[in-house]
């Protein structure tokens, strides 16, 4: 029998475009790191790749300024990592309360059913924050074994106040667990400071690593009722009883780790050693608040307060009789230049325009400014 040709190779070779990502996320890799990752592939379990295991877990933990025991970079996008601290800290029918303010408390929730938790929504407008005392009488009330707040919500571009979280969580024997994915390496964190037991992000925004792994860490509290489950964690491959044992002094094997892509994490991480924590969240402040200030030069404004504004990405609201797909495909075919549409209950009301990592410079914001400018003037 013949072999059939009707599935062709492509004939021409890859030529990607020379997109900013200026939208919610991937952000643009560093040049350094895009170079990490091509470097020589080693097997997963050659004392090379081990040493740089380490190096990756102890920047990990510079970052999230923690000293947790598990803390790791999980196989898979940002998505995996919260699924894995859902499935590691939820058994069926404990009591889980979540903060949903945007779209990301509602995947939260999702995840937390799927594990047949008993999932207690607190919800607020999209772009506000919740305060101790919202909290404390959700937390009165159903009485939950873990509390899920987003630290920095990606669809509004608001930053949830952690201080005094942890004082609430230990009067009613809670776990806090937090999602991280649009602040880690961009806005100030404090994990052991402000006692979180689990947190969770992704590497593609501040970063400034492509999407592919997603960094996870575990505190002592979690790991003592991962010790104490009555049953298996529900889910094999993010079983961090199964998967901590790699990423611990045993190395035993449990999956192949994308090799190249932790290659490309350990640079980002050390791009931001060598910058050092509090001058990258200077640098992120600094240039958020120029970007600010032009949009406000503009006559536009943003949807979240300043008190609560991520630096890492900003909402801007869509004037009156402005059509905000028509403004974001301009950019993104006159310009290179990719901003987002709204998520959830703000779509069609706001652009989203992350300025994370690598991608968080001065001559970014001139550019989209002068970019979006011309393009409303039309």
């Amino acid at each position: 029998m013949p072999v059939s040709d009707k599935h062709r190779i492509p004939t021409r070779d890859l030529d990607t475009p020379p997109r900013l990502l200026l939208g919610p996320g991937p952000s643009n890799a560093h040049p350094r790191v895009l170079r990490a990752l091509s470097n020589r592939q080693v097997g997963h379990l050659d004392p090379t790749f081990i040493e740089l295991m380490n190096e990756v877990q102890s920047l990990l933990k510079y970052v999230w300024q923690t000293d947790n025991p598990v803390t790791i970079p999980v196989s898979g996008t940002g998505s995996a990592a919260m699924e894995a601290a859902v499935a590691n800290m939820v058994e069926a029918g404990d009591s889980v309360l979540v903060g949903v303010n945007g779209y990301f408390g509602l995947r939260m929730v999702d995840m937390a059913s799927r594990y047949g938790a008993e999932v207690t929504r607190m919800t607020a407008p999209w772009g506000t924050a919740f305060d101790l005392d919202t909290i404390r009488s959700h937390m009165e009330a159903c009485r939950p074994r873990v509390l899920g707040l987003v630290h920095a919500e990606t669809s509004t571009g608001a930053r949830q106040p952690l201080e005094g979280v942890r004082e609430l969580c230990d009067e009613f024997d809670c776990l806090l667990l937090i999602d991280t994915v649009t602040s880690m390496g961009g806005v100030e964190l404090y994990l052991d400071e402000w006692g979180v037991d689990a947190a969770y992000a992704g590497t593609q925004k501040c970063l400034s690593c492509p999407p592919g792994l997603g960094p996870l860490t575990l505190g002592p509290r979690v790991l003592e009722r991962l010790e104490k489950r009555t049953k298996p964690v529900p889910n094999w491959y993010l079983d961090m009883s199964l998967v901590g044992k790699y990423w611990g002094s045993e190395r035993t094997y449990h999956h192949t780790a994308p090799i190249n892509m932790n290659y490309g994490l350990r640079e980002a991480l050390r791009l931001i050693a060598e910058e050092g924590l509090e001058a990258r969240w200077e640098r992120h402040r600094t240039t958020a608040r120029m970007f600010w200030d032009g949009l406000a030069e503009m006559g536009l404004s943003c949807h979240v307060d300043e008190d609560i504004r991520l630096p890492s990405l900003t909402t801007v609201k869509v004037p009156d009789g402005v059509d905000p797909g028509r403004v974001a495909k301009t950019l993104l075919t006159e310009y290179n230049i990719e901003i987002a549409g709204g998520l959830g209950e703000l779509a069609g009301k706001v652009w989203r325009v992350g300025l994370m990592g690598f991608n968080s410079r001065p001559e970014n914001v001139m550019l989209l400014l002068a970019a979006l400018k011309d393009v409303l003037n039309r």
